[in-house]
């Protein structure tokens, strides 16, 4: 059920690094890269359903709803255009190395022993409206390290291989896909990383795929 790193070489050539302030604290709860002002949620409890599943949203109960690498979701997010529906599935998470660190990060003695993980998230639009442009829905993912949420990092997925960058999406209509990425920074040699995903930030109970080092 669970799927493994990826550690295949993602970071671009050049980085913003202006962009990439990091604060990161001991990694009980990492702090935002970038004044982002989430908090952190702890780690949920609840059995993975059925491989190739679909979960649904459903009201009460504070257990995350587990799925497997690339199951989908499916669940109504508020964009400005209106409520879309869409399927989400966390298909991988690339893990990076402490030089990819020193090449994103503007203070790199701040994040030492951390490294970059770019969660893949692709998004299907199943009904509701069509999204004219920048998209908010790849907005509410949270990298968690051995249940522990990372530190997030503005800006440093869009061009890394095979992201799209929620800026360039216009248009987006029913039955089109997107994958959308995001960076959070983690401690090296985490053992576990898992993506959290849910259709409102304030959410205590958000999808969670778990991807298992090898």
């Amino acid at each position: 059920m669970n799927g493994k790193y990826r550690k295949n070489p993602w970071v671009r050539a050049a980085a913003p690094v202006a962009v990439l302030a990091l604060a990161l604290t001991a990694c009980n709860g990492g702090d935002d890269a970038a004044g982002t002002g989430k908090e952190s949620a702890g780690p949920g409890k609840s059995s993975a359903p059925a491989k190739g599943s679909t979960g649904e949203l459903e009201d009460g109960g504070s257990d995350d709803l587990q799925l497997g690498a690339g199951e989908s979701a499916k669940a109504a997010f508020k964009e400005d255009d209106g409520s879309i529906t869409y399927s989400v599935a966390a298909q991988k998470v690339n893990i990076g190395t402490e030089e990819d660190t020193k090449k994103l990060v503007s203070d790199p003695a701040k994040a030492k022993g951390f490294v970059p993980a770019v969660a893949y998230v692709k998004y299907t639009n199943e009904g509701g409206g069509t999204v004219a442009s920048y998209p908010d829905v790849g907005d509410n993912v949270e990298v968690y390290a051995d249940g522990n949420r990372g530190s997030i990092l503005i800006g440093a997925s869009e061009d890394a291989p095979g992201c799209e960058s929620d800026s360039d999406i216009e248009n987006w209509g029913k039955g089109q896909s997107h994958v959308i990425c995001q960076t959070y920074m983690i401690p090296k040699g985490s053992k576990e990383v898992a993506v959290h995903w849910a259709s409102d930030e304030d959410s205590n109970k958000p999808y969670v795929w778990t991807f298992k080092a090898s």
